[in-house]
Formats: C-alpha cells, structure tokens, sequence
C-alpha cells in the first residue's frame, strides 16, 4: 500500500485556479461601507495593494503565479498527502482515508500559500508596514514569516482570548520581527469602544480586523492584510487542492467527499475548489463536499445570509455571507480560527444551493478525534483541522455501518504543537463545551447594514 505521496518542486503549480467564472449564478458583490452601493476596484487603494485588489476581482479562470512566490512556496511545497491506513484499521472501515498536510510549512499552517503573496506585492508596490489580524495565531505566524522574507515590518492584532492561550505563537511572530498586540487594545478607537463597554473582553476576529484596519487606514505607508474569506485569498489557498488532485491520481483514486474546517473558508477552499470545478463541470457530479465548524461559532449551520461586515467597527466592505452578525463574539474555544462570524461569499453561494453540507461539532468531540488521531497516525493536529478530522471520522463510521467503500479526503490546515495547554484540559477532563443560543444569534443579527438600492 501507498503512504504517502511527495510531489517534486517541477510538480508545484505554476497557476492558481479561481473559481468566480464556474460558480452556479452571479457572486452578489462587496459593497462599499460608506455608501453602501456596489464596491469598485478603486474603492480598496487606500487598503490594499493593487495587485490583490486585481486578483479580488479578476474573473480570469487561471491566474500566473509569480516566479518569487514560486521560489518561496519551494521552502515547504508541494505538501504531503497520506492516506491514513491505520486510522482505518482502528475504526474497522472500509473506507479509504487520505489527509492533505499542510503543517509541513515554516509557520506550521496553510496560511503562508496567501501571506507570501501578499507580501510580495506589497513589497513590489513600495509598501513599508503591514497590519493584520490573528485569531489563533497562524494567520499572524504566517504573514510575520512572509513580512520578515520581504522586509516588511508587520503590526498583528491577536485575538486576546487566543494570545493568553497560545503564548508561543506570540513569541513565534515576535522571532520573525513582528508587533504583537492583544486585541482589543487601546491602541485603537475600535479597540477602545470594545473595551469600554467591556474591560474583560476575550475579544474576536471581527474586532482585531477593525483594529488592524484603523492602523492601515492612519499611515501612508501601511496596507492592510487579510488571511481568509476575500476572493483572492482563497484563489492563492488553491495550490494546495492543485497538488491533491495529482497526488490522488497517483494513488489511482478520487475522492467521494471532501472535508475540511471552516472558520472564513480559506484552507476548506484551498483544498475544495479544485476538486469542486470537476463538480460543477459535469465531470465528477457525485462528489459531496463537508464543511466542518464548531458548535460555539456555527456560521454555515445556524447563520444568517446577507450582507454584513466582516468587521465589528463596520470599516470594511460588507460582504453577503452566512453570518452571526458581526457585533457576534463567540465563547473562548481552543479553535481560534474559527471564532470568525462570517464565511467566504463564494461558499456560502456553493453552499445555498446544495453543493456544500455543513456539519457543527462541540469542542470535547473534535479534541477526541484529535487524540484517535495523534495515537494511530502520530502527527498531533490543530484544533481547527480537527473539526475536518471529527467530520472524515463520521463519514468513515458511515461507511462501516453501510459497507460500502468510500475515498475520504481531508484537510489538516496546521499541526498542533502550540495548542498542548488545550490538549492538557481535554486530557484532564476540564474541557468545556461553549454553546450558543438563538437569543444570542438572534441579538447579533440585529444590526445588519441595508445594501443602497443599486445594490
């Protein structure tokens, strides 16, 4: 039997695949947060570099990727696929599992396919200092790493539940040369209105975007970076389905689901998308594709459809997504990133017309398949990749109970090694289970913005 399947640097994708032409209907488009009307390329320049604004909007079916990207993605890629055979003889399944390894990078995640971009075109534009948001950190770890091979100075806005969590990833970024705040700070008029009405605030996502935002928007020589949900993010993540779908030729099988965590939807894109336009060509239409998420941020499962923005302070461009209203701030689960209140728009399109399932799984269950995994496989994963993992291990036990043969592929987006402190509370048996109500949802949905008529 076949491990494990090393591409070589001549196999690394020279293009990048963008979904936005085979989607099955128009994309509604980003609005701009002051008037509210559809948002134009020239709407972003004071954000973002130009060249990412191209890519946000392209409708180019195969875009070039640039020979320095190229150099830098050799560092680690292309990534590792396995199958995880002794995964299936513990759970007795027919099922053929495979895991996609993108752990294998320098800051231990997906996130450097779009951070080493991003970087890039900044740099070439003359750009002196980035700003960013973290939830967990990896997103940060990536673009800090990014910053430090383009020699950029990097400000990151972490999420303060995750910063006291995850102590290391700070000192992680910090070794890269990054600023690393605990968001919400002081440093900010956003952060500053958090914290008025609550000092004790674990913070999000949405709230580190806004901070991360106002410090762009307040220097010339600053643009902003985002690590999931745009467009051009996921259109750089799709490296990594590119070189999956080589690696299952090579293991002479194609997978009849595909599976991965979602919190924005970049490394479930990344992986998905290349794979989903075999779907929505015609060639592969039986394909299933299963978003994982977690209970205490249940986006996909339980949120809204409509336009809202991807930020608490209401800076950035609404975007129409499944949301919980971005006022929403999750319970201070180990995943932290997915304590996000919003998806990629191009997934929850896919999703509302049946060509994504979404699962929700609670914090002590998906920290369980995480232990199954570490004492069959090895490799101890993030929590994040984890919900995936929960997710592949339903649908093999599925396939036990019918016994039928099924090719399982999933994502692991990041190892684990930062995330102990967590696996120590599951061990322990003091983990929790944060929940939320639809009282909650409900009151964070409240205050969505109204699209202008020409939207």
């Amino acid at each position: 039997m076949l491990k494990r399947v090393l591409l070589s640097e001549s196999d690394l994708p020279d293009r990048w695949y963008n979904i936005l032409p085979d989607l099955p209907a128009t994309l509604p488009g980003p609005l701009n947060p002051t008037t509210m009307a559809p948002l134009k390329p020239a709407d972003l320049t004071a954000l973002l570099p130009g060249k990412v604004i191209e890519h946000e909007f392209t409708q180019e079916r195969w875009v070039d990727i640039p020979e320095r990207v190229r150099d830098v993605y050799k560092i680690w890629r292309p990534s590792p696929l396995c199958r995880a055979e002794r995964l299936e003889r513990a759970l007795d399944t027919p099922a053929h599992i495979y895991f996609k390894y993108e752990g294998v990078s320098p800051s231990g995640s997906h996130k450097p396919n779009t951070a080493v971009v991003q970087a890039y075109y900044a740099a070439e534009e003359g750009i002196r200092r980035l700003t960013t948001e973290t939830g967990a950190g990896q997103w940060g770890s990536a673009l800090s790493f990014a910053g430090a091979l383009f020699g950029l100075e990097v400000n990151v806005y972490m999420v303060r539940a995750s910063f006291e969590q995850k102590p290391y990833r700070k000192s992680l970024m910090q070794s890269w040369g990054a600023q690393v705040y605990a968001s919400p700070t002081r440093r900010t008029k956003a952060g500053r209105d958090v914290l008025a009405g609550d000092p004790g605030s674990p913070g999000s996502i949405g709230i580190a975007i806004s901070e991360a935002v106002e410090d762009a928007l307040g220097r010339d020589d600053t643009k902003f970076a985002l690590g999931s949900i745009m467009n051009n993010v996921l259109l750089h993540q799709s490296v990594i389905g590119l070189e999956a779908k080589k690696q299952m030729e090579i293991m002479g099988e194609y997978p009849d689901v595909v599976i991965g965590c979602v919190g924005g939807g970049s490394n479930y894109a990344g992986l998905a998308y290349p794979f989903m336009q075999d779907r929505l060509s015609g060639a592969r239409p039986r394909t299933r594709f299963l978003a994982a998420e977690p209970e205490a941020c249940p986006t996909l499962t339980r949120g809204k459809l409509a336009y809202d923005y991807p930020d608490t302070a209401g800076l950035t461009p609404p975007l129409y997504m499944h949301t919980l209203g971005h006022d929403f701030i999750p319970g201070p689960i180990h995943a932290g990133g997915l304590r996000y209140h919003g998806d990629a728009p191009s997934l929850c399109l896919l999703k509302e017309h049946g060509l994504v399932e979404a699962r929700a799984f609670p914090q002590t269950e998906i920290f369980d398949a995480a232990v199954r995994f570490a004492r069959s496989e090895g490799f101890v994963i993030a929590p994040e990749s984890s919900h995936g993992l929960k997710a592949a291990l339903v649908e093999a036990l599925a396939a036990r109970e019918s016994g039928e043969e099924r090719v399982i592929l999933f994502n692991i987006s990041g190892h684990g090694n930062f995330d102990l402190a967590a696996f120590d509370s599951f061990l322990a048996g003091s983990l929790e289970n944060p929940t939320v109500s639809d009282a909650q949802i409900a009151a964070s949905l409240s205050d969505l913005p109204s699209p202008s008529a020409s939207a």
